[in-house]
């Protein structure tokens, strides 16, 4: 062979040896790029797993607060079942038994409408995502007969402004675990007390429900208010006297619970004024049916 059809024959084969070096290369790439991915998932799945856990010891935190004043008001609900039961099997009158029944009967609903909404908050459901029609004035209720006896203990007054059948399609437990963590920090922004508003209303758009949460504190400095959404963020020094506080995962945590809802948490502040938190929920139609608050 020539010299010339030796060059012409290692032309024609180089590309050949090009593509066979280049091929492991290029598997030892996609390689890297599916490890990368499988990374990027098992990171996201990380942070979704403590997020969750996050939420939860929120929630136990919410919880211990409520507790005392929980018993408290489970205690003033059965003391009426055991006098009213006395007084019935002392008297002979149908009639005054009849009354006395009554009595026990309400009371007896009082409790269970008690335990019902710490159940509902210690129980959020197995899916995090679950979803019902649900009215929030029912909703609101619940939290103030959780949250009364702590404010009350406080000298925190507390106004409620509820509205005509305001429905939203909630995770009942969740929403009602934001305005605790609300309504706490509106009685922390108050240490000699005052008055606390929550109000419903419908947004201009009427496709919105608002729920507001407003205080007569201290008020925000405007460089904080920019940054009380931000993880680890917090105007307080440390925890309250009822050990509360200070951790700056509380908002975090609402904003993060209020958009999985497709909904928007803000917040207005002027020093020495006060605050308003305003959470926004899309409104739906009424159920058919009545819906229970705490159930999740």
């Amino acid at each position: 062979m020539s010299r010339k059809s030796q060059d012409d024959a290692m032309k024609s084969l180089s590309p050949l040896s090009e593509a066979a070096c280049s091929r492991p290369a290029l598997h030892a790439m996609q390689d890297a790029q599916t490890d990368r991915e499988i990374d990027a998932a098992s990171s996201q799945e990380h942070i979704e797993a403590l997020r969750r856990q996050i939420v939860a010891l929120q929630r136990i935190s919410s919880l211990g607060i409520l507790a005392s004043g929980v018993f408290h008001e489970l205690n003033n609900a059965l003391t009426p079942v055991l006098n009213y039961a006395k007084l019935g099997l002392r008297n002979p009158d149908p009639a005054y038994r009849e009354r006395a029944f009554n009595r026990i009967l309400e009371a007896a609903q009082r409790a269970t409408t008690i335990t019902g909404g710490m159940l509902g908050l210690s129980r959020p459901g197995r899916d995090p995502n679950h979803r019902e029609p649900i009215d929030l004035n029912r909703l609101v209720e619940e939290v103030v007969m959780l949250i009364g006896k702590d404010l009350n203990r406080h000298k925190v007054r507390l106004e409620v402004q509820l509205m005509s059948r305001p429905f939203a399609k909630v995770n009942p437990a969740q929403i009602q675990q934001v305005l605790i963590n609300l309504l706490i920090n509106a009685r922390q922004a108050m240490p000699d007390g005052g008055v606390v508003r929550l109000k419903l209303a419908l947004d201009p758009s009427g496709r919105m429900v608002e729920l507001s949460v407003l205080d007569h504190g201290e008020g925000i400095a405007p460089e904080n208010l920019r940054r009380i959404f931000e993880p680890f963020f917090s105007t307080k020094t440390g925890p309250d006297s009822s050990g509360v506080g200070g951790t700056g995962l509380g908002l975090a945590v609402c904003r993060d619970i209020i958009e999985a809802h497709h909904g928007r948490l803000r917040a207005e502040s002027r020093q020495g004024r006060g605050s308003t938190f305003t959470l926004l929920l899309p409104s739906c139609p009424p159920p058919e049916s009545s819906t229970r608050v705490g159930a999740a």
